[in-house]
């Protein structure tokens, strides 16, 4: 049973695997495409708004999990306001100006809530779900932004394109490799089924895919490309993933949820599938601005 709180008393039956592992497959057939062809459609405007979407839904289902009921409705709304509209500001290039308007916002409305409920208008208000509030409403917006950053530069189709994909294929790989080579499992108490194979699966795929992806898409767009650059994003943009995936894996053992949400079946909800996005795109993004993976053409 997916839905409730988590109880992790003991393993699943391996036909649950399996299945789990074919709703995992069939969503990812579907989903991936039509994510896929919005992100690659002139302008970026469409990819932009896909993200901002996901980012609103992403601080939507962090505060329905760990907002413990005292997230009031003006702080949700708030913080869904500013999640859906950073991502839009790197679009525009609105700067730091932008940001520090849309955090200033959420701030205020956060402390001014908690500082009613002190006062005993409504239920109790901690600093935690203020935390919280300024999480997911500024944090995870900024990370998804570089996905939109990724998009607005030369080549920016091809560069967005390696990120999520490296996202994909390292948890695919990670996943693969721990199910059927997976046997020293236990690494870390907060994601314990994860074996020292899954996550060396997960490396190698990464490494290796953003290898071939470049090569790929330096034929396709006849530009040469730098493997460097292209391992560096392999090799650290499957490290991002992984502490991603851990990261919010650690949240969730904290407050009990299986899974934040159930949008995606088999994957769960927005944050679940884009976890480590949060992680791997700006890494990905202030590589290729270091050392570029396409030589632009002039």
């Amino acid at each position: 049973n997916c839905s409730g709180r988590w109880r992790p008393t003991r393993a699943a039956p391996a036909g649950m695997e399996v299945c789990d592992m074919a709703k995992r497959i069939l969503v990812a057939v579907i989903f991936t495409p039509a994510l896929l062809a919005v992100m690659l459609v002139p302008p970026p405007l469409a990819w932009t708004a896909v993200v901002c979407f996901i980012a609103a839904m992403a601080c939507f289902e962090l505060l329905r999990a760990t907002g413990e009921g005292r997230v009031s409705l003006p702080m949700r709304i708030a913080a869904m306001a500013s999640a859906a509209l950073l991502p839009l500001g790197s679009w525009a290039g609105l700067g730091t100006a932008y940001v520090n308007l849309c955090a200033f916002v959420v701030t205020a409305v956060c402390f001014w809530c908690a500082i009613r409920a002190y006062d005993g208008h409504s239920a109790p208000v901690g600093f935690q779900q203020v935390l919280v509030c300024l999480f997911g409403g500024v944090i995870i917006p900024l990370a998804l932004a570089a996905l939109v950053e990724l998009r607005c530069l030369e080549y920016g189709k091809y560069l967005v394109l390696l990120a999520v994909l490296l996202t994909f294929v390292t948890d695919a790989g990670a996943y693969f490799a721990g199910v059927f080579l997976g046997r020293h499992r236990g690494v870390t108490q907060v994601s314990p089924n994860k074996s020292v194979e899954g996550y060396i699966g997960g490396f190698v795929s990464g490494v290796a895919f953003a290898l071939l992806y470049g090569l790929v898409a330096g034929e396709i767009a006849r530009v040469p490309v730098d493997l460097l650059s292209l391992a560096l994003c392999g090799l650290f943009g499957a490290l991002a993933t992984e502490v991603g995936d851990l990261a919010f894996s650690f949240v969730k053992r904290q407050y009990g949820v299986k899974d934040f949400g159930h949008l995606l079946p088999g994957h769960g909800g927005m944050l679940d599938r884009f976890d480590s996005m949060l992680f791997c795109g700006p890494v990905v993004l202030f590589i290729v601005q270091c050392l570029p993976v396409f030589e632009v053409m002039g």
